[in-house]
């Protein structure tokens, strides 16, 4: 298990203190799984630069590494959600999503095939966690351009991001789907 498998993993781990703090009535919890999200997603560009720098790219990090991102924004997308704070179509698209490109990462891996996350996919994971910490910080900064919050207008762009990006992977990869 080296360090940036290591760094992920913690990523993974993070994700349920995260969720403690936002669902349950905890004093200062809104700030304190607002800042829980950020170093969780901070430890997604730490895993993958120090995987480059040191030599630690494996086919474990390489799956494993989108599975903890799509946890983590998955149970805020859920949590936030399940609290009102976050319209449930947001959830719903982002989450097909992944399922959609998890089942084909999963369908290659039986095939022998890794396939790593691509650009288009990194980009969207960016543009939905600032997405999600505008949302988590709704509650103490409501932050509006005319009538429309800032973080709605995060969360739109996300998810247009987030279906051309799902698009893009299937198209790219439309060769390990097989219809028998």
């Amino acid at each position: 298990m080296n360090l940036a498998n290591q760094i992920t993993l913690s990523r993974i781990l993070l994700v349920p203190v995260f969720m403690v703090f936002l669902l349950y009535s905890i004093p200062y919890g809104n700030i304190v799984c607002s800042v829980i999200f950020i170093i969780a997603a901070i430890t997604d560009g730490v895993d993958g630069y120090v995987a480059r720098k040191y030599n630690q790219v494996t086919n474990f990090g390489k799956f494993v590494d989108p599975l903890a991102d799509k946890l983590l924004v998955s149970a805020a997308l859920i949590g936030l959600s399940y609290l009102g704070r976050l319209n449930p179509w947001f959830a719903l698209v982002i989450i097909a999503r992944e399922f959609m490109v998890t089942s084909l990462r999963v369908v290659a891996i039986s095939e022998g095939k890794v396939i790593a996350a691509g650009t288009s996919g990194k980009i969207k994971t960016v543009i939905q966690i600032i997405a999600i910490v505008a949302v988590l910080f709704d509650s103490l900064y409501k932050i509006q351009i005319g009538n429309i919050l800032l973080s709605t207008i995060l969360m739109i762009l996300a998810v247009l991001i987030t279906v051309y990006s799902g698009a893009s992977y299937i198209a790219k990869n439309w060769n390990m789907i097989e219809f028998r």
